[in-house]
């Protein structure tokens, strides 16, 4: 994974990384508040996110960079970017064209599958 970034230094100061230098980045369609995917970013990925308007990505599996939808045409375009409070993850807020899961479903979690958890009663 490259070292150089353009990431601004106070952002970059701020992201608490896991050992390979990632933040995970949770994706949501910004007017429904559906999550649609979870990937993993490092400094010039979250660096390219904040300034081209469209999500990009570390694949950790291709060691190397994919911008949302290159390939398949199901871009995300990107309205926020948010750090959470430990500095470990982003929030990035899209317009999803297309299928967000590599499945082909909306979302990665259509494709997984619910798993049954039991519902709690509210107090």
């Amino acid at each position: 994974m490259p070292a150089n970034t353009s990431l601004d230094p106070d952002i970059a100061a701020r992201l608490k990384r896991d050992e390979h230098g990632l933040v995970c980045a949770v994706v949501q369609q910004h007017d429904t508040g559906e999550v649609l995917m979870v990937g993993w970013m490092d400094d010039e990925a979250l660096h390219r996110t904040l300034t081209t308007g469209r999500a990009t990505y570390w694949s950790r599996s291709r060691q190397e960079y994919w911008r949302k939808g290159d390939t398949s045409g199901h871009t995300q375009h990107v309205r926020s970017v948010a750090l959470d409070c430990d500095g470990d993850a982003v929030l990035v807020r899209v317009h999803q064209v297309g299928a967000a899961c590599h499945t082909g479903t909306r979302t990665c979690f259509e494709a997984g599958g619910d798993l049954g958890a039991v519902v709690g009663e509210q107090a």
